[in-house]
């Protein structure tokens, strides 16, 4: 881990919020992610399970957590099981937590080591009634690959057929949306990596420079600021690849006279921003680029005020769409007619505009909250409208990360350069 150490009340406290959410006589089973294999003995950088991190801040493989709040024995209504340490182990793979570390890292008193699970576990369950099993049902989830909790809850299932399994899933989405004041300053620092990284680059980009160098220069910037890298896979694209709204390849040359349309963030401690700025590779919007750019930047404006607690994701998205749809006809893009004439279940606007304009972020880039229930105060998301026009080879979206606030909203990002004029004067000064 190259982030500094986080304060174990943040863990306790979510700890105590979850299991006050718990059917009485119940606990509940959290397991780490798996180290996932490519070839030979090669493996890619572990990525903890973001929900067992948000409960206990163990960043290690091969952790289990169980929640028990109403067992009988007080010393095993929160445990940690973790892979054994040793001098061996700590000389080929690295120092991984003793039971003293995970006592600092997490709140938690009791720390046993993997070996003992399954005695352990026996004993809890002839006293718990229900067991909460924590499946993966985030609305965009893919969950074709069986993961280490999949495989828990199979064996789980198998041997301890007479209880009764309940989700955690629904909890967490509730309770994970409202971020903790030490959750906003993490993303805070994310977001200040995340400057760091535009102010280097906006002095680097000019016509011939390889999209692929860009993202290089950001990796840089970030890992140096103790980032593990980008929040999410970056999308760097010039001209006509800015108009593909998941363009990854970043393979391409930037040439005069394009905009690059550059999505990246860094994270901080698993904590993820999410950023978008488009720039002119010669320097210098087109009257034209320029007009597009700030027709984006207004719907962003416009966006971030109607995103307010109590409101729908659904009812935000059509107010959303409406700013949109007066962009485009001034645009001249589409017309009156075309919005009179518009299939509801896809509005004219989505000829150009064709994704959504916000969603959760948090420990995960698409993170945890409701969808379909009202949105709560102390959320965070992203607000990001977007104009793509593939006919002139120009895709414009501008992204901020905001905490949605009882009386307003708190911009994230809100140092970073985003007016066309200001980017341009970074770009030539």
């Amino acid at each position: 881990m190259k982030y500094y150490s986080l304060d174990k009340s943040l863990f306790e406290y979510n700890r105590k919020a979850f299991c006050q959410c718990l059917r009485t006589g119940s606990l509940a089973v959290f397991n780490s992610n798996d180290i996932i294999t490519t070839s030979a003995d090669s493996t890619r950088p572990f990525k903890q399970h973001t929900d067992i991190l948000w409960l206990s801040g163990v960043d290690q493989e091969e952790s289990i957590l169980v929640l028990f709040p109403d067992c009988h024995d007080e010393k095993h209504r929160e445990i940690l099981f973790l892979k054994e340490t040793n001098e061996h182990i700590a000389i080929w793979e690295g120092e991984k937590l003793t039971k003293e570390a995970a006592y600092a890292t997490s709140g938690i008193k009791t720390v046993y080591w993997l070996d003992q699970f399954e005695s352990i576990f026996n004993q809890l369950m002839s006293e718990a009634q229900a067991v909460y099993i924590n499946t993966n049902e985030h609305w965009r989830a893919n969950t074709e690959a069986q993961t280490r909790e999949d495989r828990w809850i199979n064996w789980c299932q198998e041997k301890y057929r007479g209880h009764e399994y309940l989700r955690s899933n629904p909890i967490l989405h509730e309770l994970r949306a409202v971020k903790h004041d030490i959750e906003i300053e993490l993303m805070r620092h994310a977001c200040s990596i995340t400057e760091k990284g535009v102010r280097r680059i906006l002095g680097f980009i000019k016509p011939g420079v390889m999209e692929y160098e860009i993202e290089a220069e950001l990796w840089h910037e970030f890992v140096r600021n103790r980032s593990q890298g980008f929040a999410y896979t970056p999308i760097i694209g010039s001209g006509r690849n800015a108009c593909v709204l998941h363009y990854i390849e970043n393979n391409q040359e930037c040439k005069a006279g394009d905009v690059i349309l550059m999505d990246f963030g860094a994270e901080y401690a698993n904590y993820a921003s999410d950023l978008t700025r488009c720039v002119p590779v010669s320097g210098k919007f087109t009257e034209r680029q320029k007009a597009v750019y700030n027709a984006v930047l207004r719907v962003k404006n416009g966006a971030i005020k109607l995103l307010r607690p109590g409101k729908t994701l659904k009812e935000y998205h059509v107010e959303v769409g409406h700013l949109m749809e007066k962009e485009l006809v001034d645009l001249k893009l589409i017309t009156m007619d075309d919005i009179k004439n518009q299939d509801p279940n896809w509005p004219a606007y989505k000829k150009y505009f064709m994704h959504g304009t916000s969603h959760y972020i948090g420990l995960d880039t698409h993170d945890y909250g409701p969808w379909n229930a009202p949105i709560p105060s102390g959320s965070a998301f992203t607000v990001e409208p977007g104009i793509y026009i593939l006919e002139e080879n120009l895709g414009i979206r501008l992204e901020d990360d905001y905490i949605i606030t009882d009386d307003g909203h708190i911009n994230l990002m809100e140092s970073i350069p985003i007016e066309a004029e200001e980017i341009e004067d970074l770009m030539n000064g």
